[in-house]
């Protein structure tokens, strides 16, 4: 098993077409997006708040 080509994806495209309809897809990306948003802006601040205790114990 290795990386999926271009076949692959058609095929996988299609079932979600299938699966969601066209008009849910935008709503299934704006919510997917939304939630890598919300993960990205956590881990940032996750991050600062670890470097500012570091900084702190120096």
């Amino acid at each position: 098993m290795g990386r999926m080509g271009p076949t692959e994806w058609i095929v996988i495209l299609i079932v979600v077409l299938l699966l969601f309809g066209g008009k849910k897809i935008p709503e299934l990306m704006k919510g997917l997006g939304a939630g890598v948003k919300e993960f990205k802006d956590a881990s940032k601040t996750e991050n600062q708040a670890n470097s500012k205790k570091e900084e702190e114990t120096k």
